[in-house]
C-alpha cells in the first residue's frame, strides 16, 4: 500500500492510496486468512517475542503511599518552568494489565520502568469508555458533556451527516496546545488517527499535528515522525503528544501474532482478527451478552497482553533516542490511556457501551526529571485533572478564561502528599446506543446510571473490584445519596439530565455500524 504524505497547515495526513470499507467483511476474511498463511510460511520476525512461558511476579520498586507521605523529596517545591511535556496515550490499555498496578504477566516493562522512578495514580479514572469523548476532555479541562464531542458524528441523519469537530460544536474552548503555544512552547502531535483524528480538532494549537487517516494507526507509524520532529525541535522548549491503536481491538501486529500468551492446547476457533472482534462487539451489543468458552477467554486476554508487550517495546525504543537526544533530564513525561476494553469481565468485547471498572479504570503515571524513587498513589483521580496538572507541572499561570474553564483540579498537592478526596464522574453517549453517567466516590462506592430506561447499579469497589454484586436494592439509600450528587454534579456544569429524554438513536463509528 503506498502512503503519500500531505501537509496541509501544520496537519500532517498520511493517506492510504485506496481504502477498504470495514463493511466489507468478506475482503477482510480473505486478507486475514492470507495474511496468516505468510505468517505461517514465513514467522512473524519479532525481536520482541520472549519464551513462551515468560512470566513474571508483580513488579513492586515503589514506594507504598504511606512511604510516601513522609518523603521529604515529594514535599519540595515543584519547579519545571520551561521544562519540556511528553504525554503519551496508549489506546484502550486497562489498568489490570499493567504490570507496575499489580498485573502478574511482564507485559509492561518500559512503562514499568518508568513507574519506579515515578508517580503511580493506582485508581485513576477516565472521564469516559471510549476515545472520542475521554481524549477530547485532556486537551480541554471539560467533561465530555461540555466539550460536547459525545460521538463521532454531531449530525447523523442520512443523507444529513457531519463530523463532530470542537472547533464547532464548542469554538470558545482553549486548549492545552493552545495555551502552550501561547507560552513558546513547539507543539507536535503523533497519532494513530481515528478517534483522535485531526478532523475533530485535536490540532487545535499543535504546530504539527500527523495522524494516519483512515485506519487505527500504530505506534509504528507515530514514533519515527515524532523523532523526527524531536530532532528538528530539540534546541526549543516542547510538547509532544505521542499516541497509537497498538493494543487496540481493530488493530494487528505487523506481521500478525505469534500468539506467545496464548493456551498451546488451544484450539484456534479464534485467531484474534480485527473482524472477529468486531463481530463479537456488535454481537454483544445486540443481544447484551455474549456466550464465550473460558478458554476463548483466556485467548483474547492473551493476544491483548501480546500486543501491549509489543507497544510496550516500541516504547523503549522511543525513550532509548529520547536520550540520545539529550532530552531526558529536561522532560516531564506523562503515561496513560483513554480508557480500558472488556474482555467478558461482564459478558462483553470492547469498549464505549458501559462504565465498568475494565473500561474507565485506566494507568496514569507522571515521571519528573530528577526522581530516583517511584511512589503509589491510592487515591481516586480522575483524567479531568490532567490538564491543570500539566499546566502545574509547568509552572504556567492560566488565564482568568482557563482558569474558570477547567473543571479539574491539579495533582500536584498528592504528588507532595496530599491526600484527594472528591467524587468522580464518568460519562458515555456511545453510538446513541446508550447513555449512562457514573459517580465513585473516595471511599469506593459507585453508582452508573442508565438514562434512556431508566435503571441504576450500586457497587462497593472495595468489597467488590470486579462490579459482580448490584447492591442497588438492598442498599437503596446509599443508591439514592450517589444519584442525587451525580445529577447535581451534571446539573452544575449546565446539564440537568432530566430535562430531556434520552432515545435510542445511530451514530456509528465505523461504516459497518451505519445500519
Amino acid at each position: 500500500m503506498t502512503k503519500v504524505p500531505t501537509e496541509t497547515s501544520g496537519v500532517i495526513i498520511a493517506s492510504d492510496t485506496y481504502a477498504v470499507a470495514r463493511g466489507n467483511f468478506r475482503f477482510q476474511h480473505q486478507a486475514w486468512v492470507f495474511c496468516f498463511v505468510l505468517l505461517a510460511a514465513c514467522g512473524c520476525g519479532s525481536t520482541d517475542r520472549p519464551p513462551r512461558s515468560e512470566k513474571s511476579n508483580v513488579i513492586d520498586d515503589t514506594q507504598s503511599t504511606s512511604q510516601k507521605r513522609d518523603d521529604a523529596e515529594n514535599r519540595a517545591e515543584l519547579s519545571f518552568k520551561d521544562y519540556n511535556l511528553v504525554f503519551v496515550s496508549f489506546d484502550a490499555l486497562q489498568a489490570a494489565h499493567v504490570s507496575c498496578l499489580g498485573y502478574p504477566r511482564r507485559v509492561t516493562p518500559t512503562i514499568d520502568s518508568i513507574a519506579a522512578r515515578g508517580f503511580s495514580f493506582r485508581n485513576a479514572a477516565s472521564v469516559s469508555s471510549w476515545t472520542v469523548p475521554a481524549s477530547m476532555t485532556w486537551f480541554t479541562g471539560v467533561y465530555p458533556s461540555e466539550h460536547r464531542m459525545v460521538n463521532k458524528y454531531a449530525v447523523y441523519d442520512p443523507p444529513e451527516t457531519r463530523i463532530a469537530d470542537l472547533r464547532d460544536l464548542s469554538p470558545n474552548l482553549v486548549t492545552l496546545a493552545d495555551v502552550l503555544k501561547q507560552h513558546g512552547y513547539a507543539t507536535g502531535g503523533f497519532t494513530g488517527n481515528a478517534g483522535v483524528s485531526g478532523g475533530f480538532g485535536y490540532e487545535q494549537g499543535f504546530d504539527t499535528y500527523y495522524y494516519v487517516k483512515g485506519k487505527f494507526g500504530r505506534m509504528d507509524e507515530s514514533i519515527p515522525r515524532a523523532l523526527e520532529w524531536l530532532k528538528t525541535n530539540k534546541d526549543k522548549k516542547l510538547f509532544l503528544f505521542l499516541h497509537g491503536y497498538d493494543v487496540h481491538g481493530q488493530s494487528t501486529p505487523p506481521g500478525g501474532y505469534d500468539y506467545r500468551f496464548v493456551d498451546e492446547d488451544y484450539d484456534q476457533r479464534y485467531r484474534g482478527a480485527e473482524l472477529e472482534q468486531e463481530l463479537l462487539r456488535e454481537e454483544g451489543l445486540q443481544k447484551g451478552a455474549l456466550t464465550m468458552r473460558d478458554e476463548d477467554v483466556r485467548f483474547w486476554r492473551a493476544i491483548y497482553d501480546e500486543k501491549i508487550q509489543r507497544a510496550d517495546a516500541k516504547f523503549k525504543r522511543f525513550l532509548d533516542e529520547f536520550t540520545r537526544l539529550g532530552l531526558m533530564d529536561k522532560t516531564i513525561f506523562v503515561l496513560t490511556s483513554d480508557h480500558g476494553t472488556e474482555f467478558f469481565e461482564h459478558r462483553r468485547i470492547d469498549h464505549g457501551f458501559s462504565l465498568y471498572q475494565e473500561l474507565v479504570h485506566v494507568p496514569l503515571i507522571i515521571q519528573l526529571p530528577g526522581r530516583r524513587k517511584g511512589v503509589t498513589i491510592d487515591d481516586r483521580v480522575s483524567s479531568i485533572d490532567l490538564m491543570p496538572t500539566m499546566l502545574d507541572l509547568l509552572g504556567i499561570e492560566p488565564s482568568e478564561k482557563v482558569r474558570r474553564q477547567l473543571r479539574g483540579q491539579s495533582l500536584v498537592p498528592a504528588i507532595q502528599g496530599s491526600t484527594v478526596k472528591r467524587d468522580v464522574f464518568s460519562e458515555t453517549n456511545y453510538r446513541e446506543y446508550t447513555y449512562k453517567r457514573s459517580i465513585t466516590a473516595p471511599d469506593g462506592w459507585k453508582l452508573i446510571f442508565t438514562l434512556e430506561q431508566p435503571a441504576r447499579e450500586l457497587y462497593n469497589l472495595r468489597d467488590d473490584p470486579g462490579e459482580t454484586k448490584d447492591l442497588s436494592t438492598a442498599n437503596s439509600g446509599k443508591a439514592d445519596e450517589l444519584e442525587r450528587r451525580l445529577f447535581e454534579h451534571f446539573k452544575s456544569i449546565g446539564h440537568d439530565l432530566e430535562a430531556r429524554s434520552w432515545p435510542i438513536g445511530l451514530n456509528p463509528v465505523y461504516p459497518s455500524q451505519a445500519k
